[in-house]
């Protein structure tokens, strides 16, 4: 089916995007996967071209254009090209609607600049050791000292992480209150007493630095709380959804370029006397995935549609998250065993892809809690 999600203009926000991820980020693709992290180079060069922070003022070096349409149409160029560790998306999708929402008039001023010309990364910082879809389990803790935070605690699996230069805290300002004594502050990485871990090790997204962080008596200014001390909480409630469309639309964009990938296999790969694609049982298979990535994209396009309505339900963000996520690892499986014993080597795209997706069932909230979300919502 047409898409109708975009206009002109994304179109050539399209040409632009695929153009920079085929010259800068593709060639060094195994360079960075080797490494575990990619260039900060790279980063400059995005800001350059307009990538980041598109919907940051213009004031502050971004686009000026508060439209999610953009930053989809850059996440599905990245997933196109087997490009999984530019942290673009949790630059863009995740942290600009905290900085843009949250920040003051000086705030904005002294990190935005950066964060739109690819000289600061940013990451979030909400997973702990013993803390990861249970945000109210957090034990990182920000205690105030006259004009100032002290911040103590460990955080994990930190997207960015590595090179990160600037960093949202999600800590507790008050031991007592619950959900009421979670703050969101913002850490710059030079801080006497910021630590980097190690830069996990993962089984994909080799290249995409994921990070332990630990703040040791790190001190901040006041003037570093993002928005209001104890709203931390209902900021990150209202702002997830944001990030579970993000996995969902790039899951979608994943299951939709492995099913190309594995029809054009099928067409070349022969298998008595005639190629593999041409066998009722493959026809069945690419016909069953083709009709779920086809389901998947509408209701993703659907729920964007919402977003930028202002629209999107908590609810249906956790559905398109969980269905689309599992979707996705279902469809590359599934080609996976299409391209048969040349799908387990790594030199064949549909490899890679498998690795690189199975973390999408995880992070932003496992499928687990997402179904959870919506059970709340169904009065039964």
């Amino acid at each position: 089916m047409r898409r109708e999600l975009f206009e002109a203009e994304h179109e050539a926000f399209r040409e632009t995007c695929r153009t920079f991820v085929a010259k800068e980020l593709v060639p060094h693709q195994q360079e960075w996967e080797a490494a575990g992290v990619v260039s900060k180079d790279a980063w400059r060069k995005a800001g350059a071209q307009g990538l980041l922070g598109t919907a940051v003022e213009e004031r502050f070096g971004g686009g000026g254009i508060d439209d999610f349409r953009f930053n989809i149409v850059l996440d599905e160029e990245l997933i196109a090209a087997g490009v999984t560790g530019f942290g673009a998306p949790v630059h863009n999708d995740i942290n600009v609607p905290y900085l843009n929402k949250l920040a003051t008039e000086e705030q904005k001023s002294r990190w935005l600049p950066g964060f739109c010309s690819g000289e600061t990364v940013t990451a979030i910082a909400m997973t702990e050791p013993e803390a990861g879809s249970d945000l109210q389990g957090i034990r990182t803790t920000a205690t105030r000292d006259g004009d100032e935070f002290v911040i103590n605690g460990q955080k994990t699996f930190i997207s960015n992480g590595i090179n990160a230069d600037l960093v949202i805290v999600v800590a507790r300002t008050d031991a007592d209150a619950g959900h009421e004594g979670i703050s969101l502050l913002v850490v710059e990485s030079d801080r006497p007493g910021f630590q980097r871990g190690r830069n996990l090790e993962k089984i994909g997204q080799k290249s995409q630095d994921t990070a332990e962080l630990f703040f040791n008596d790190v001190r901040v200014p006041a003037t570093n709380l993002l928005g209001e001390e104890g709203q931390g909480f209902i900021y990150l409630m209202q702002n997830l959804p944001q990030e579970r469309l993000s996995i969902a639309v790039a899951s979608a964009a994943g299951a939709a370029k492995a099913l190309e990938m594995t029809k054009e296999y099928c067409r070349e790969r022969t298998a008595f006397g005639r190629p593999i694609g041409k066998f009722q049982n493959t026809r069945f298979e690419l016909a069953e995935i083709a009709t779920e990535v086809e389901i998947g994209q509408v209701f993703v396009d659907r729920c964007v549609r919402e977003h930028l309505k202002g629209e999107l339900s908590i609810e249906n963000a956790a559905m398109a998250k969980w269905w689309v996520t599992e979707m996705n690892k279902r469809v590359v499986d599934r080609c996976l065993q299409l391209h048969g014993g040349y799908g387990y080597m790594l030199e064949y795209p549909i490899a890679k892809a498998f690795l690189d997706t199975r973390v999408q069932t995880i992070y932003g909230g496992t499928t687990e809690i997402m179904k959870e979300i919506v059970g709340r919502q169904l009065d039964i």
